[in-house]
């Protein structure tokens, strides 16, 4: 599964997408206004886009549902879902898109129920009652077999009291599964940490209940079963201006290296429109079979320096396959591996059958580093200045065989336009899930 939005539709039409490498689309976004109407966020071209998404995604076999709020779409759900009439009135105008473009299914992506999100939305301690109610609501509009999906935190959606809800089993009787926005953990930042964590597993982050495995457990522990849980995974990464070597929210790094300042935390912004607002070198890598690739900034200070997606150089976000474009991850093909145990003719044929895998180094002033805490690399160059968080084929592939051992049912980038030509991201997710 992929996100697709709308904005991206003027470089990366909808016929680039390779619908044999995904069985969803999901388009964004549709954003409800004051009278809890809806309109497009991004692009005028937004509904002769979707309705060539869906033609193309048909043809294949495969499904688009329509998403609906976003970071930048969430000040009206509040008041929309707190009575009666104004949840009938939203699922209506939900209906009457679902209808207009042959859609599969809607996702709610409510960023956050309860909780602030962007700047000038609309918050109730009831908002996540009324959402239930709400979600009972569309779910008895839309035509039956309508797959009704939410985008939501780490975290279950905040109680009444402010806290994450300790039973969501009656959301899992109306949704036919919830996507976990395991990404923007951690923002543009002069003391950077990683923007998707696998886990905790050095057991000392500071925000311990913000990645993957951690998401899987609480929601799975407030009742919502694990095969009816996605993944989300990020195909960008943040810039940040910054010469730090190792990144942040590690409680170990504060005593081992009191000399770096700490970065004061700010919320993280996804920022989904077009115009937007502004470990150590010698070290084995513990992936194994990948080992460190080293560069000369630390030696010879100068190299590129990375844009952000407006051209900036200090913060932002970035795609992975900016990050390619712009020189400073470089790929290349690991050498297939097999039991070493096995006799010379065994190891031979094993090799010779096995499909090499695209492995992405550093380059041009940056050295690819790895954070063993949340399982991520990282870009850094001393010369640039700059450290790009991030996730590559390796980091994804992981989170993916967690998604498989643990019976989720599946994964969701966003976003589509984030992956090479070559769809390295999402054919290492397709291995991680054993599909190839």
């Amino acid at each position: 599964m992929a996100y697709y939005p709308d904005w991206v539709s003027d470089d990366y039409p909808p016929d680039k997408i390779d619908f044999g490498r995904f069985d969803w689309i999901d388009f964004a976004f549709a954003v409800p206004d004051e009278n809890f109407s809806l309109s497009w966020d991004g692009s005028d071209d937004a509904p002769a886009t979707l309705r060539r998404l869906v033609q193309l995604a048909h043809a294949r076999g495969k499904h688009v549902k329509l998403s609906v709020g976003g970071w930048t779409g969430s000040r009206y759900f509040s008041p929309a879902v707190a009575t009666p009439q104004g949840r009938s009135t939203l699922a209506n105008n939900i209906l009457v898109l679902y209808r207009e473009f042959n859609l599969d299914g809607i996702d709610i992506d409510w960023e956050y129920p309860g909780q602030g999100g962007n700047d000038g939305n609309v918050v109730s301690s009831d908002d996540s009652a009324n959402f239930l109610e709400f979600l009972r609501t569309l779910r008895g509009t839309l035509p039956p077999g309508a797959i009704i999906t939410a985008a939501t935190q780490t975290v279950p959606f905040a109680g009444a009291d402010g806290n994450p809800m300790g039973d969501v089993s009656e959301f899992a009787k109306v949704l036919d599964w919830c996507l976990l926005m395991n990404y923007d953990t951690w923002g543009s930042s002069s003391d950077p940490g990683p923007n998707a964590p696998l886990s905790d597993s050095c057991g000392n982050s500071t925000q311990g209940n913000a990645n993957a495995l951690s998401a899987l457990r609480a929601w799975t522990g407030a009742g919502f079963p694990a095969n009816r849980l996605v993944l989300g995974v990020p195909s960008y990464g943040y810039l940040s201006r910054s010469t730090v070597s190792y990144l942040q929210t590690r409680a170990l790094r504060r005593r081992q290296f009191s000399g770096a300042s700490r970065g004061r935390r700010s919320r993280p912004q996804r920022q989904r429109r077009r115009r937007r607002e502004e470990q150590g070198h010698g070290r084995r890598s513990p992936v194994p079979g990948l080992e460190w690739v080293s560069s000369l900034a630390d030696v010879f200070p100068g190299g590129v320096r990375v844009e952000n997606e407006d051209g900036g150089m200090n913060d932002g976000q970035v795609q992975f396959s900016e990050l390619v474009k712009q020189g400073v991850l470089h790929g290349y093909s690991s050498a297939p591996s097999a039991d070493p145990g096995a006799d010379a003719g065994a190891l031979r044929l094993a090799i010779e059958n096995a499909e090499p895998r695209s492995l992405f180094a550093g380059d041009k002033g940056f050295v690819r580093m790895w954070d063993a805490c949340s399982s991520t690399p990282y870009l850094r160059s001393a010369g640039a200045g700059q450290v790009v968080t991030y996730d590559d084929p390796v980091s994804l592939e992981m989170k993916a065989q967690m998604v498989r051992q643990a019976g989720m049912r599946g994964v969701n980038m966003f976003d589509v336009h984030g992956d090479t030509e070559e769809w390295d991201l999402v054919d290492a997710l397709r291995r991680g899930l054993g599909l190839v």
